[in-house]
This record gives structure tokens, sequence and C-alpha cells, in this order.
């Protein structure tokens, strides 16, 4: 018997934006593959579903693949999640998704929600190009590096950044990013979204000073 790996879009914010599809595969799947198991069981309960869900975080996504692949082994079918968006794009799976495949289980991408391309959308800056850098080292020698090194490519940057570290960030790589517009889209498609832009050296003085909540997808213009 062979099984399927489903892997499931889901809200990044506001629970409406989820697909008629992706609740048909979760009503329908032996159970979900979540990366945090209290998130994705609030998701399923707004939604009037109940499933058994096993949980794969990033520290121990290779401890529980075995009983994952025992289960597709046995022909179940089952819908990795994510916290929020699609799964993969910074978060657990891809070890889980290439041992599924190499095993010659069926892998169907469920299409969702990104913050990486919700937050394009609504930037103004070039998306034709773009390129994505997920979450950038926490060691400022290393941020520049990477920044640096992105820059060349003169293409619109994209990144993750906690709130708590976002000012730092914006202020170690000011100097690289010099004029260049940056905008910090946070908390988007929930109650509070905003998206403000300015240059990095602006957004460092102003976060700094007024710390934000919720994840931040930040964009660069490119050259």
């Amino acid at each position: 018997m062979s099984g399927t790996l489903h892997v499931v879009g889901t809200p990044i914010g506001n629970l409406e934006d989820i697909t008629l599809r992706a609740l048909r595969v979760l009503h329908e799947c032996d159970a979900v593959v979540a990366e945090d198991s209290r998130r994705t069981r609030a998701l399923l309960t707004a939604h009037g579903l109940r499933k058994p869900v096993l949980s794969l975080t990033s520290h121990d996504e290779a401890r529980r693949i075995p009983d994952i692949v025992r289960r597709l082994d046995d022909g179940a079918s089952l819908a990795l999640c994510t916290d929020a968006g699609t799964p993969v794009v910074s978060d657990p799976g891809a070890l889980l998704v290439r041992t599924a495949r190499s095993l010659g289980h069926a892998v169907v991408a469920i299409p969702g929600p990104s913050a990486v391309t919700t937050a394009l959308s609504v930037s103004g800056l070039s998306a034709d190009s773009f390129c994505f850098l997920g979450f950038l080292p926490r060691t400022p020698s290393k941020q520049r590096r990477v920044v640096e090194s992105a820059l060349q490519t003169g293409r619109t940057l994209v990144f993750f950044e906690s709130p708590l570290r976002l000012a730092r960030t914006l202020r170690t790589t000011a100097l690289l990013l010099g004029e260049r517009q940056v905008l910090v889209a946070r908390e988007l498609t929930k109650l509070h979204e905003t998206v403000v832009s300015g240059t990095a050296a602006e957004l460092a003085a102003s976060f700094a000073a007024q710390p934000p909540r919720g994840e931040c997808t930040v964009l660069v213009a490119g050259a």
C-alpha cells in the first residue's frame, strides 16, 4: 500500500483564508502532521474538524519521520500543515517530503497563503523577480554577508524577522541598504495589519522606540 502526503497551505492570519480544497483534504485525511499541534487544533476546531494531530517540529523532525512514514506505508492519507502559510517555506517539513517521495509515496500540493507573496502583492515593489532569504542569521556579521550577497542580484529582497530582533537587524544592515525603500509588513490579513515604509535607518529608529508585535515580513527594493 502507498499513502499520500498532502502539503496543505493554511491561513497566515484570517481563518477565512483557507481554500475549499484544503478543507476537504483536512476533512478526509486520516491525520494531520503539524508544526504546532495547538495552533493546528485551533484551526481545525474553527472549521468544525476533529482529527488526530501528529507533531513535527524543526528540532525533532528526523526523529518523528519514521512513525509518520510507517503510517504512509500502511496507506494513510496525511495532511502536512505549518503554523501559518505554506509548509516547508522557512518551516519544518522538507525532510519529510523528501523521504516520502524517495519511498514512492504520493506528495500532493494543496496551495494556499504565503506571507511572502501576500507582502509582495501590497508592497508596490517589483515582484517579477525577487530573492527570498527566509530568516536572516542572528549575528550582525552574518546578516551583513547574506544581505550584501543578495543585493548583488538587483532583485527585490524578502525576508522574515522576529519582532524582538527587527530593529537590530535593520540597524545592522542600514549601511548596506542605504536609501533603498524598505517595507515592513506585520500581522498580515489580521485586524491590525500594517505595512510601513522608509529607509532601513528610519525604520530601525521607529521600531526601537516602539517594538512591533507579530512576525514581520521585510521587503527591500531592488536596484
